[in-house]
């Protein structure tokens, strides 16, 4: 684990140099270069006291799915036949990660969505790498997901559900979406139970390091996807 400065040019050391738990470092900034770097590299922040460092984490193994592989339960297909949610893309960013940031969490106390993870967030949402995808209802947001993009790969951060199933609409929603515009993997971070009923598995996390090199080839898709991806 290394200390970093808080310099513009982004540093990170080797993700092999992570403790047992995936803490790589402590410290740096959480602008857009530092974040843009940390992802093509399979680190992320994570932390929960907007006064503390920034916590920088790999663990190994990764959960990861390819798009093409989503679960989809025979529960789920009203929602999809009988169109019972609407999706969005890119049109309440901040609404979404504000309502993933207050819905409360079973095993959680509290947020890791700070202040600052916010706004960092929403600053790479207008520069066009982060996106979202909502459930909405009525003219209501009802669920969705938000997470960043690079090359051919979706990096999700967090979802929300008001309503019965409305996040699990988003993530099929979103997974359908990736596989038409040919992305290849979507970064789950950790695994749970929750992700692994949607068909989420877990890799080495030198596996996810050599697909994260081959990812770096790809142009990324930046801009609003409501307006770009082929649905």
């Amino acid at each position: 684990m290394v200390i970093l400065h808080k310099t513009d040019l982004p540093y990170f050391p080797p993700v092999e140099n992570a403790n047992e738990e995936g803490l790589l470092a402590i410290g740096g900034k959480l602008t857009i270069d530092w974040l843009l770097e940390a992802y093509s590299h399979g680190i992320f922040p994570w932390f929960n006291d907007d006064r503390a460092p920034v916590l920088w984490w790999s663990p190994d193994p990764r959960a990861v799915m390819k798009p093409q592989d989503v679960k989809i339960q025979k529960s789920m297909r009203p929602f999809f036949n009988q169109k019972k949610y609407e999706l969005k893309i890119d049109t309440a960013f901040e609404d979404v990660i504000e309502m993933c940031k207050k819905i409360k969490r079973k095993h959680e106390k509290g947020t890791w969505i700070t202040r600052r993870m916010t706004d960092a967030y929403i600053d790479l949402h207008k520069k066009g790498f982060a996106h979202s995808f909502e459930a909405w209802k009525d003219n209501r947001l009802v669920g969705g997901l938000y997470g960043i993009s690079l090359g051919r790969m979706f990096f999700g951060e967090s979802m929300f559900a008001v309503l019965p199933n409305a996040s699990k609409f988003a993530f099929i929603s979103m997974c359908k979406i990736l596989e038409k515009n040919n992305f290849n993997l979507i970064d789950c971070q950790m695994e749970t139970e929750h992700l692994k009923f949607m068909g989420c598995g877990s890799i080495k996390r030198s596996e996810f390091v050599k697909l994260l090199a081959d990812n770096r080839k790809y142009l990324s898709i930046i801009g609003n996807w409501g307006n770009i991806l082929n649905r």
